[in-house]
């Protein structure tokens, strides 16, 4: 997969296509073409669930780069929304508008499910701090002693509920078997494992650590589960150069925790509007998901 030049100027917005809009998300805008759903990624940035004002130049073509290679990837362990013939008919559906063929997918039309599948193979973020708290992440107890990076002795999964504004709310297990039926929570949860542990192989491989990943689940008009949305991108996922790791503190990352850093420093109460992201920062973001597209893809 050969990666486009990326572009100057951020694309904030989709503007110009004949279809309507559908949904427009943090960072995606979805327009509904009838028998499909077109999926347009912007080069938005969002941090502690606020989009920043400026973006980051060529991110939604990156990210859709790589979210395709890893469909490729996934599709050999369980179906995807990808459309049949992918590439020639996004070329068909976009024809006029070429230049938003390297950032948009075409997918099939599902129900998404109400829960987010996270997979933790190591202690980091939110999950560090219910740790410190408890001992544990929700209904997974963890041995002790474990510090911040830590490697967990198998991953696990940690779902969550999806807020149309807001915090994401973790749940346990038990909790999500209840909203979804245990038949479908069990194919969910085995399914998240074994993608993130085809995640994890892969970025060992390429000497990039997989700490934690969040995948998403759609069901056809069959009752069929499928994967759909993005796939162990790094605005889904938390990745970390291996050479690096040092559990006992923050570890570099290849995902916006390096714009999540600049934030804090600045006085700002994290409610829209957020500050503008200073030239030095966007183009350190732009070379870290150039980065990990690199070493994930061979791209």
């Amino acid at each position: 997969m050969k990666t486009p030049p990326l572009p100057t100027e951020a694309l904030m917005t989709v503007t110009g296509l004949p279809f309507p809009l559908k949904a427009k998300g943090k960072v995606r805008e979805v327009f509904d073409l009838g028998e499909h759903y077109l999926i347009v990624a912007t080069d938005r940035l969002s941090a502690f669930d606020v989009v920043m004002p400026n973006g980051v130049p060529g991110k939604g073509i990156l990210l859709t780069h790589i979210s395709l290679w890893w469909f490729e990837q996934a599709a050999q362990l369980f179906p995807t929304h990808l459309v049949a013939d992918h590439a020639n008919q996004l070329k068909r559906a976009l024809k006029g508008h070429e230049h938003l063929i390297p950032r948009s997918m075409l997918v099939r039309k599902l129900q998404p499910l109400p829960v987010e599948a996270v997979v933790r193979g190591y202690l980091a973020g939110s999950g560090f701090k219910e740790y410190k708290k408890s001992g544990a992440i929700l209904d997974h107890k963890l041995p002790a002693g474990l510090l911040d990076g830590s490697k967990l002795p198998q991953p696990i999964f940690t779902p969550s509920t999806k807020a149309a504004e807001g915090h994401d709310e973790a749940i346990t297990c038990a909790r999500c078997s209840e909203i979804l039926g245990e038949k479908i929570f069990r194919t969910v949860h085995d399914t998240s494992i074994a993608l993130y542990q085809m995640g994890a192989t892969r970025a060992a491989q390429a000497g990039v650590i997989l700490a934690d990943t969040k995948f998403e689940f759609g069901t056809a008009p069959d009752g069929s589960l499928v994967l759909i949305d993005e796939v162990l991108t790094p605005d889904s996922s938390r990745y970390w150069p291996a050479q690096t790791w040092q559990p006992g503190r923050s570890q570099p990352s290849y995902d916006k925790q390096f714009v999540r850093d600049w934030l804090e420093a600045q006085p700002w109460n994290k409610t829209a509007p957020g500050p503008r992201l200073p030239d030095d920062v966007i183009a350190k973001t732009q070379a870290l998901y150039a980065e990990c597209l690199e070493r994930l893809t061979g791209a």
